[in-house]
């Protein structure tokens, strides 16, 4: 279901990567925007998305949750390889755009796929966004634990706050834990009790919206999180 009050949101510049969504406007923006997508098995209207934008704007932060490139192309089904650098342009053009509405802080986060794209952007544009919110990252497939999705972690010179239940098959909390290490920048990693990797459940779908959303405010409200940075820093 789509929130009668976000607004449709359309880029499809000639040359340029094309960006859909909808905009949940904040009364005053004054402290930034999100832009916000989603995992490779669902869309910006995936209830977690919804929830989260919701509150987001209620807080203050204008926030847009898009479609990536690929689920533009593809209704259904997952991504491929090489949709990858395909996505990381759409994410940096809805960026962009929203630069361009609002002032204050930008922000970007994703949730398994969509998160994991917004890392690999940011950790080779390192000034693009002044915070990033990973929900379940992806950080291996399922019953392969080597298979580690970490190359690009220590590039990452932007504040990170991880989001993933404690029961999540793509990586455990005791395995993100390690592979943060990897990071320079600041990050805080928040456990969700006997959440998977949909995050979003009916035993906690009023509290789960309001912990990212407070656990956000307080993580960026840190003065380190308040300077664009081009090098890393101790957490």
């Amino acid at each position: 279901m789509i929130n009668d009050e976000a607004q449709r949101f359309v880029d499809e510049a000639s040359g340029e990567a094309p960006v859909r969504g909808f905009l949940h406007r904040a009364e005053s923006s004054r402290d930034g925007f999100l832009v916000l997508t989603h995992g490779a098995g669902g869309n910006c209207n995936a209830p977690l998305l919804l929830a989260l934008a919701d509150k987001f704007a209620a807080s203050g932060f204008s926030t847009l949750r898009c479609d990536l490139p690929f689920r533009q192309r593809r209704p259904h089904g997952p991504p491929s390889p090489s949709d990858a650098k395909h996505d990381q342009d759409g994410l940096r053009r809805a960026v962009e755009l929203m630069k361009k509405q609002f002032a204050g802080r930008a922000f970007l986060g994703g949730v398994s796929y969509g998160g994991r794209q917004a890392s690999m952007l940011v950790a080779a544009e390192l000034t693009l966004v002044e915070g990033l919110l990973l929900l379940s990252y992806p950080l291996h497939p399922p019953g392969r634990p080597a298979q580690l999705r970490t190359a690009h972690f220590p590039s990452l010179r932007t504040p990170i706050l991880f989001v993933s239940g404690t029961r999540d098959a793509f990586g455990s909390i005791a395995e993100l834990e390690s592979a943060i290490k990897l990071i320079s920048a600041p990050t805080k990693l928040v456990p969700i009790e006997d959440a998977g990797h949909s995050l979003l459940q009916k035993s906690n779908r009023e509290e789960l919206p309001e912990t990212v959303v407070r656990e956000f405010g307080t993580f960026f409200s840190h003065p380190f999180a308040k300077r664009a940075r081009k090098d890393g820093h101790p957490k």
